[in-house]
């Protein structure tokens, strides 16, 4: 069922509660409502908002918001090993993990606790401590608006590369994803290679489902704000992929500075929270916004900001670290 709203506050549905409003947002639970929207109405102009974890408003929005609302999980696979599960698009992400967590199912654990709707999770590609979520994603529903109709890619035809997929590119304001299915394992496949997941995981007794996904949550308590205390959007910055040779360069002066190889060789990712850190930014404070003080990737609305605000604060971070280390950092964030 669907239901159209007019004129809309948007400050609480946005994690950064920037105080914009749409000109009408339209709630959906499947695939027939969006049909039957479109079937009568032709928008010039629409975005589709999930959780509002991952955007930012600059102004206020004049045309359609599209916001998914189906929250069913269904188990439409079982061989024994592993377990397929098809998730509406609205249910919440970490709803999901802890679901798998608790019947046993290795995949998910290492994305605990990352704020966003599970119809969001394939266009971003959605990642943290070494996982991300086009490892498990087998096949995405969405509604092609142009062509009105039900379109499925098996997971391999959404090119899911780090932080994007075919959603940002060829499908970007055409296709509004409704369900998304996953293949989780009943194998024991612990990930713990990445920063301090491995101590937090031993601390609590050894590598089991349930401990790896408290030590994650753990982990980012301690580094990043609660968006219902503090607005903010998580990390606004990606990590930049550059040459080998920039990050010789590099290295040779900062020794310390964290680099991750990529299948690329000629390829490595660097750490932007690092890079803006080193550029004394870590708990910069405006007169509205801030960096955050335990996660330089963390821009954070200190009350009162606007997206404007916000978006003056990450160009002078960009152009700050631009200036020191000659490599441009890119928002994660989608800004409108």
């Amino acid at each position: 069922m669907k239901h159209i709203f007019h004129n809309v506050d948007l400050s609480d549905r946005n994690s950064f509660h920037v105080r914009q409003s749409a000109a009408t947002l339209v709630e959906f639970s499947s695939a027939e409502d969006l049909a039957d929207y479109f079937s009568s109405e032709n928008p010039a102009k629409w975005y589709v908002l999930g959780a509002g974890n991952n955007v930012l408003f600059t102004r206020n929005y004049d045309g359609v918001l599209l916001t998914p609302v189906g929250r069913q999980m269904t188990v439409i696979g079982d061989c024994g090993q592993c377990v397929s599960v098809r998730v509406d698009a609205g249910a919440e992400w970490d709803s999901l993990v802890e679901w798998s967590v608790g019947q046993g199912l290795w995949g998910l654990e290492n994305l605990s606790l990352i704020p966003s709707s599970v119809g969001a999770a394939p266009v971003q590609n959605i990642g943290a401590y070494g996982a991300e979520a086009g490892d498990t994603i087998t096949a995405v529903e969405y509604f092609d608006v142009p062509e009105r109709r039900v379109v499925r890619l098996s997971g391999e035809q959404c090119r899911f590369g780090y932080r994007d997929s075919i959603f940002k590119r060829e499908l970007r304001g055409r296709a509004i994803i409704t369900a998304v299915e996953f293949r989780l394992s009943r194998v024991a496949q612990p990930n713990l290679g990445y920063g301090d997941v491995a101590r937090e995981v031993e601390l609590r007794g050894g590598a089991t489902l349930a401990n790896i996904r408290e030590a994650i949550c753990a982990i980012r308590r301690r580094k990043l704000p609660d968006p219902a205390v503090t607005g903010n959007a998580g990390s606004f910055f990606k990590n930049p992929v550059v040459d080998r040779a920039v990050a010789d360069r590099l290295l040779a002066e900062y020794a310390d500075m964290p680099v991750y190889p990529l299948a690329d060789a000629g390829r490595v990712k660097l750490a932007a929270g690092w890079l803006i850190d080193r550029c004394g930014l870590k708990g910069y404070r405006g007169q509205r916004v801030g960096v955050h003080d335990r996660q330089a990737l963390v821009l954070v609305n200190l009350g009162g900001a606007t997206g404007a605000d916000v978006m003056a604060l990450a160009d002078m971070v960009c152009r700050r670290v631009e200036e020191r280390f000659g490599i441009r950092i890119e928002p994660e964030v989608n800004v409108i």
